[in-house]
């Protein structure tokens, strides 16, 4: 049977780039580029609450690390590395080596290794937490508290399929094997918009990831901004695979899904060419779906021009009834 450090050095071990100290010591060691700020995000994945017990260990691995490097993409930060820890009920060599595949797979294309971490038994539920850092120039970074009144609105990629392929695999939505087939790799394999996010550097003014619903996360930038917005529902960019749905099911998938880390960020109305070029040269899809207004608050426009009522709240650890 391995020991833990005997795991560590099997699976999670590998060489540290040039001017980097990586696993191995008390610390990593990694240097500052010259006038820029380091960015750091954590996220913390719990089995039951994050993802499924017979979820594919690679698309877990590919995702444990996806979700920090969409915070990332949303300050426009370049990945400098970044550290992981496991607790594990088990030592399932095998399942580690498809996780670690798929952590390795996605750090290696966006040039951020794994320079530390810790790695300890649980006594219930797998666990897994990723900090990661960045780089970013100090008076470029996009924030959320910076949009201003008459930018348009963008969201990038695509919205709803995470939140439909969650609600069946939990048995909230009727099973469909059809549907989940078509939305169970976005939620299980997120891929995070950093060549856009550092694209739109001196283009955007604010931008958020969307991981806990389009409604709700782009509310932490209008709060922050202290400005309202207007968005218009039929502008949204739903998955393909949802049309057809029922239109409750389909609002709350695309309003208030999570999971989707695509990015949600504002601009002013003279860069919007600019904004469509960020975006082709990042190879990702952009649409705009409102604007930025003075009056507080969202309001999402119907085809009817009339506003909806009883909009979808995001995800929440700890609602309040």
């Amino acid at each position: 049977m391995s020991s833990e450090f005997d795991l560590i050095a099997r699976y999670f071990t590998r060489p540290a780039p040039a001017g980097l100290l990586g696993v191995g010591d008390d610390c990593a060691l990694f240097p500052v580029p010259a006038g820029m700020h380091i960015a750091t995000s954590t996220d913390l994945l719990i089995e039951g609450r994050h993802f499924f017990p017979d979820v594919d260990p690679r698309a877990l691995g590919h995702k444990s690390l996806a979700v920090n490097l969409s915070d990332l993409a949303a300050m426009g930060a370049r990945p400098v590395g970044c550290v992981l820890g496991l607790a594990l009920p088990q030592a399932n060599e095998p399942w580690l080596a498809a996780f670690a595949q798929g952590f390795h797979a996605l750090a290696d294309m966006h040039g951020c290794p794994l320079i530390g971490g810790d790695t300890t038994r649980s006594p219930h539920d797998l666990a897994i937490s990723v900090t990661i850092f960045g780089a970013v120039a100090a008076d470029r970074a996009l924030r959320r508290d910076a949009a201003q009144v008459g930018d348009e609105i963008w969201v990038s990629g695509t919205l709803g399929a995470a939140d439909v392929a969650y609600r069946l695999l939990d048995g909230h939505l009727p099973a469909d094997a059809t549907l989940l087939a078509a939305t169970r790799r976005a939620l299980e394999w997120p891929e995070p918009r950093v060549a856009l996010g550092q694209g739109l550097l001196g283009v955007a003014h604010a931008a958020i990831d969307i991981s806990d619903g389009l409604l709700q996360d782009l509310g932490h930038i209008l709060s922050a901004s202290r400005v309202g917005a207007q968005l218009h529902y039929d502008a949204m960019p739903v998955a393909p695979a949802l049309h057809g749905m029922p239109p409750a099911a389909l609002t709350q998938a695309v309003l208030g899904g999570g999971d989707v880390y695509e990015l949600c960020f504002t601009a002013a109305a003279d860069q919007h060419d600019q904004v469509l070029s960020a975006a082709a040269r990042a190879g990702a899809a952009v649409t705009r779906v409102g604007h930025i207004t003075q009056t507080p608050g969202v309001v999402v426009l119907g085809a009817d021009g009339q506003p909806l009522s009883a909009l979808p709240r995001g995800f929440d650890h700890f609602p309040v009834s």
